[in-house]
């Protein structure tokens, strides 16, 4: 047990991350994060494969075989977001550096590889606006991503040219300009009037060419954040049958025409309970599924995760992308809960073993109120700045995901991981670089000794109670 004196500076302190050594084919590298101890990420002392023929059914052991390879990765990140771009900007430069380091640097960070933005203003905005507020301006002579060269262009341009290497950026809009909607107004839900889903369409296409005109690359797009979901901040309804159709008719065909078809195009965006009747609609319709790449989805209603797998096994050829999610309401006394890492470790656990090829985290970092909201829809985040002191804090969200992110590099292949053990939730991925990762998550209240088995050896470690742990060697 450390002293509380140490807790604290854990919750201040940019994170000391060590690097990955070289793999080796006999010696398993191991990093571990653990509740109730100083580990955050910490590099432990490797162990070595011995013989073992085959594991025993009554020891804790966790089976990789990384024969058996599913789905490629695209990457892993999370949102950057007006309030995260704010938040940033209204920091000192020594605390910006810091955090750009530990998220996007691949060495000494945890290596963001897949972001989040938005189209218009959304919930994590200071303020509601849209890019083309004039009334009846079909040919969008009015458009101006203006406001977004205040926080957030410079933040995302800071944030990929920290990474050194591609970070796939998605965009999603959360509204449409008010003066195109049923009701007259981009919170309170509503919906994109008929005669102007054209320009909306045309609207998606200016906001990639702008971005693009500013140096920030866009790798993909959803249609409507949580189109099912009137809320009183921006927000925008869609039915299953109306997204198809705009889909097939307006975005699909206004992207091809623009030369955009290389983005990858993903549906729903919204939670795993309905994905499968809301896939359903879209992709058995041949015209509409021919421009979607894959359903994006969230957690916030009920885990759900084999319905994650259900939307796999019926369309194979389409992929799966995890795209929003944080756990609470914002709590300041419940910033540094364990609990909320251990919500990121399942639920990527999950999603990645039911073949989701990527996985967004919510906003990247908010501030001491978590925000700024111009709803007051505070929330959490796995760093949090204090605009007020310039002190970052990196709550336990942050070390779950970078247990995945630092190590499952974009290319990697999904491989088998079973375990033996119920407390031990586990997967596995072969990286392009030949590594294989084993990450090994324990809720429980127990610590446990467990090996790792693999074609006729094992190499035993801990996991202790409440902790994840990565395990890296070369195949």
């Amino acid at each position: 047990m450390i002293a509380l004196a140490a807790i604290a500076l854990l919750a201040v302190a940019p994170p000391a991350v060590a690097a990955p050594a070289r793999p080796a084919r006999d010696r398993v590298s191991i990093w571990v994060t653990a509740k109730a101890t100083a580990d955050r990420l910490a590099s432990k002392e490797p162990v070595v494969f011995e013989p073992l023929a085959q594991p025993l059914e009554d020891v804790p052991t966790v089976m990789v075989d990384p024969a058996k390879t599913f789905q490629t990765i695209e990457g892993i990140g999370g949102a950057l977001t007006d309030a995260a771009a704010e938040t940033f900007g209204r920091l000192p430069r020594e605390s910006q550096e810091r955090l750009l380091t530990a998220y996007f640097d691949p060495t000494q960070g945890i290596g963001y590889s897949l972001g989040r933005t938005h189209i218009n203003s959304c919930d994590f905005s200071s303020e509601s606006y849209a890019y083309a507020d004039r009334p009846g301006d079909v040919e969008l002579r009015s458009f101006s991503i203006e406001h977004d060269r205040r926080y957030r262009l410079p933040f995302i341009k800071a944030a990929l040219a920290r990474a050194g290497g591609p970070v796939k950026l998605f965009a999603s809009p959360w509204s449409a300009p008010a003066w195109m909607k049923t009701n007259g107004d981009m919170l309170h839900g509503g919906k994109v009037k008929p005669e102007y889903r054209d320009a909306w369409a045309r609207y998606f296409v200016r906001f990639v060419l702008e971005y693009e005109q500013e140096g920030v690359p866009i790798w993909g797009l959803t249609v409507q954040n949580e189109p099912m979901a009137t809320q009183t901040w921006e927000s925008q309804v869609f039915t299953a049958e109306e997204e198809r159709d705009f889909v097939r008719d307006h975005l699909g065909p206004a992207l091809e025409k623009a030369g955009l078809s290389r983005l990858k195009l993903l549906i729903w965006d919204h939670n795993r309970g309905l994905m499968y009747q809301r896939a359903k609609v879209v992709f058995d319709d041949p015209q509409a599924a021919r421009y979607v790449w894959g359903t994006g989805f969230h957690w916030y209603v009920g885990d759900h995760f084999e319905n994650v797998r259900d939307v796999h096994d019926a369309w194979p050829d389409k992929q799966l992308l995890f795209t929003e999610g944080t756990p609470d309401n914002y709590d300041p006394a419940a910033v540094m809960d364990w609990r909320l890492g251990e919500t990121y470790g399942r639920s990527l656990l999950h999603d990645l073993n039911n073949w989701a090829a990527g996985w967004s985290d919510w906003n990247v970092l908010l501030d001491e109120r978590g925000g700024p909201n111009h709803v007051g829809n505070f929330c959490f985040a796995p760093v949090h700045g204090d605009t007020r002191t310039g002190a970052l804090t990196f709550a336990a969200s942050y070390f779950y995901i970078g247990h995945f992110s630092k190590f499952v590099r974009p290319g990697a292949k999904r491989v088998i991981s079973s375990s033996n053990e119920d407390a031990l939730l586990t997967t596995a991925f072969l990286n392009l670089d030949g590594s294989v990762v084993s990450i090994v998550m324990n809720q429980g209240e127990k610590d446990l000794d467990f090996g790792v088995w693999v074609d006729g050896r094992v190499a035993r470690t801990k996991s202790p109670a409440h902790s994840i742990v990565t395990l890296r060697w070369s195949r």
